[in-house]
């Protein structure tokens, strides 16, 4: 099964570096093969450092009630352990962060095939949640045969007015993994669905596998989304089915997807720009079925899909969409590294027409839509082959595919290999001081054992060092929060997390976490990279759904009573960062659905925007290799959001980022001061952040990018005539950079060489954004 496939890959990772505890490394996993999951047998200490006394974060399913029979209907007991502790549901507005879950199901009745647990409505995924099956043996979700509801698991119900539980675009922090879903019973001819998905960032699917009728004409689903802004999702398997995944998102990355046997294997309905990075698809009948929109955006439809490394075999058409370009940009496509086995058409229309003949061959590039290079104004519309698209071998494995690497589950470890940072002294409680313990711990630790953040908020007034060696696990997006007079000077900047040190070497495996700090931080640089992956192990050192939250949430001091949004400055108090992320020069990284997130409006105190102040948001000067795989979203940071800047061998896909709402009021790089120490770019007279800046860089490939503006001053009436700022992006005469289904919103200039606009975003209307298809240096 592919889920033990990732168990055994696992097993050959090494750490190096010990702590003073350690008398030998880490090594494999000790659990026997009879052993429960790690997670289940460890002691579960989390809480929730600003929700109620006493709450408690982890729930196992089965002391709710629940079977895992197969036979006993395990509905109520599920979504009681998912809902208990007055956590917050329908109709919430406040404090929805402070009550964390880790819903755990363990395997069940012990006799193989039989780890079932029986539904026969929805499970509802609720905020702040992470639904987490046994990842030794992962369990199965079955829906039964009357099983009425839109969906096995859904992560955002609609009432019954029609309106949502959440609003999808900032329906973030929810995390699925380890389980395969079942909607066999379900009749073939009912409509049947896997996942309701609609979500925006701070998501993530792990891990899975959804098993549906393969018979013809059948009604089952693997995933409906309508809407949102993501995201990732990565590893997932659909077997049979009318559609393996149903899609509409404004964006979204997807790694390692696989659909056997169904009719439509994805079907896109709209978004602004997808990237699908490796796709398997067997047996169906199409692989991408994508609506064509209007340039106009009436109707929307799909406006950018970037697809890399993928298999198709013996499914007649590859991508068809609804409806002929006709010659002009209407909805964009770029294809790399496309093997085609017994696939008739490769591009098509439906009707029947050919776009691009298929057979048994391999798409190496090709692209539908505008493409420019240099500082040449003037694109073109091309439907065809072009360039081969540049990729630095180090980012790539070796079949010469971009490498992805998931999530660590650590499923043959045994819970005596873990050491709980509670258990060594830490308070997680959100006031006190964790520094010391929480250093103890890794200077212990780091390299014989795997170091487990139980759930809360940890004080650092200090540099918290993590050394090369560590492997570290969080529940429920334990929180460490950097708070104190060390972190409010912008003059004299400090790391409130440093992983590795300079010039190290080794495993640095994060999942989980949540990186965060208290105001006042003009002088925070919150997560600073110095580790390198071993030779011979890329990915190595790395963080996984992994998040750098600023503001926004209790604790922070940035909410709407300190903070409330204004157009004048809010002073000392609403600063959140000096700076999210520093990958330095010597380190490597392999970054899968991180989010760097200066927050625009309060979670945690009804939903209302405030105004805070981060500096810059991810500064990479990285020789390489580096994996930005789903980094969306990179939001709101005054001078920047990417910063890459004597860097190399850099793959991103999908990036994503926001302006500041305030701008240009004030202008940047205010309230900051510019540094040359940071390689802070010029901003000149544009009065706006850049979203992507590069400066002497080389082979930087961008696949997928959404950048958006759309406000100025809080309004957005400047969205419609592309005038929220006139510049986003900026690359200097001397780096090599490859950028492909670039969708802007807000802009003038698409892309901008040396400061200079060239390429202007009213010649790539492509629906409610502008979809540029290529630029290349030449």
């Amino acid at each position: 099964m592919l889920l033990e496939l990732f168990v055994v890959l696992y097993s050959l990772v090494t750490v190096s570096g010990l702590g003073s505890q350690c008398t030998a490394p880490l090594g494999g996993g000790t659990a026997a093969a009879g052993d429960p999951y790690w997670q289940q047998t460890i002691a579960h200490q989390g809480t929730s450092a600003f929700g109620p006394g006493g709450y408690q974060a982890f729930r196992n399913v089965k002391d709710f009630g629940a079977k895992g029979d197969g036979v006993t209907d395990d509905t109520a007991a599920i979504n009681a352990a998912i809902s208990s502790g007055g956590r917050c549901g329908s109709g919430c507005g406040a404090s929805i962060r402070t009550t964390p879950a880790t819903v755990f199901f363990p395997q069940g009745r012990a006799h193989p095939y039989a780890w079932t647990y029986l539904v026969s409505t929805p499970v509802i995924a609720y905020y702040y949640t992470e639904l987490v099956g046994d990842a030794k043996r992962p369990p199965t979700i079955r829906a039964n045969s009357n099983f009425a509801g839109i969906a096995v698991i859904d992560a955002n119900p609609y009432g019954s007015g029609g309106d949502n539980w959440y609003v999808n675009q900032n329906n973030f922090y929810r995390s699925v993994r380890n389980f395969v879903i079942d909607l066999t019973q379900v009749p073939a001819s009912a409509s049947a669905t896997g996942f309701h998905w609609q979500v925006s960032q701070a998501t993530s699917l792990y891990n899975i596998v959804v098993n549906m009728a393969t018979s013809s004409g059948n009604n089952h689903q693997g995933m409906f989304m309508e809407n949102g802004s993501g995201g990732f999702m990565g590893d997932l398997v659909f077997n049979g089915g009318k559609f393996g995944i149903w899609v509409g998102n404004q964006q979204f990355t997807v790694r390692n997807i696989t659909v056997n046997n169904a009719n439509t294997a994805i079907y896109g309905l709209w978004n602004w720009g997808w990237t699908f990075q490796g796709v398997t698809i067997n047996n169906c009948q199409v692989g991408f079925d994508l609506s064509t929109g209007s340039p106009t955006g009436s109707p929307q439809g799909v406006e950018g899909e970037a697809i890399i490394d993928a298999v198709i075999t013996n499914t007649p058409i590859f991508v068809r969409s609804s409806a002929s370009s006709n010659g002009k940009l209407d909805g964009s496509l770029v294809l790399n590294n496309i093997k085609l086995n017994n696939v008739p058409t490769a591009v098509g229309i439906v009707g029947g027409a050919t776009v691009l003949a298929g057979g048994t061959t391999t798409i190496n590039s090709w692209a539908q839509g505008n493409t420019y290079t240099g500082t040449t104004a003037g694109g073109r519309y091309l439907q065809g082959n072009i360039n081969n698209i540049p990729k630095a071998s180090s980012l790539l494995d070796s079949s010469g595919r971009i490498f992805g690497k998931t999530r660590p589950t650590y499923a043959n470890y045994a819970a005596s290999q873990f050491v709980s940072v509670k258990s060594q002294g830490a308070r997680g409680d959100g006031n006190t001081d964790d520094t010391a313990a929480l250093q103890a711990v890794f200077n212990n630790y780091a390299g014989c054992k795997i170091i487990y953040f139980d759930s809360g908020t940890y004080i650092v007034s200090s540099t918290l060092t993590i050394p090369a060696g560590s492997q570290v696990v969080g529940e429920a997006w334990a929180a460490i929060m950097g708070s104190g007079s060390n972190f409010s000077n912008q003059n004299s900047p400090q790391v409130v997390i440093r992983v590795g040190t300079s010039g190290s070497s080794g495993v640095a495996e994060i999942s989980g976490l949540l990186f965060t700090t208290r105001a006042p931080a003009n002088g925070a640089i919150v997560v600073e990279w110095n580790v390198h992956d071993p030779s011979g192990q890329p990915g190595a050192a790395g963080m996984w759904d992994t998040l750098l939250r600023l503001g926004g949430a209790a604790g922070t001091n940035i909410q709407s009573g300190q903070c409330a949004y204004t157009n004048t400055n809010t002073g000392n108090n609403c600063y959140a960062a000096f700076l999210g992320l520093h990958i330095t020069s010597g380190a490597s990284a392999y970054l899968e659905g991180t989010w760097v997130w200066l927050a625009d409006h309060d979670v945690d105190g009804g939903g209302g925007q405030i105004t805070a102040y981060s500096g810059r948001g991810i500064l990479s000067e990285s020789q390489g290799p580096v994996w930005m795989i789903g980094t969306g979203k990179i939001l709101h940071h005054v001078l920047y959001q990417y910063n890459i800047a004597g860097a190399s061998n850099h793959y991103m896909g999908l990036i994503q980022t926001e302006t500041p709402y305030f701008q240009p009021n004030p202008a940047p790089p205010n309230p900051f001061s510019s540094t040359t120490a940071y390689h802070d770019p010029t901003i000149g007279g544009k009065q706006a952040a850049w979203a992507l800046n590069v400066q002497s860089s080389s082979n930087i490939l961008v696949y997928g990018a959404g950048l958006y503006s759309f406000f100025q001053n809080y309004a957005t009436a400047c969205v419609n005539s592309t005038s929220c700022q006139s510049q986003i992006i900026n690359i200097d005469s001397t780096s090599s950079v490859s950028i492909y289904s670039l969708s802007t919103v807000g802009t003038q200039y698409q892309i901008s060489v040396n400061g200079n606009g060239v390429v202007s975003s009213s010649a790539n209307a492509n629906g409610f954004a502008q979809t540029l298809t290529s630029w290349t240096r030449s």
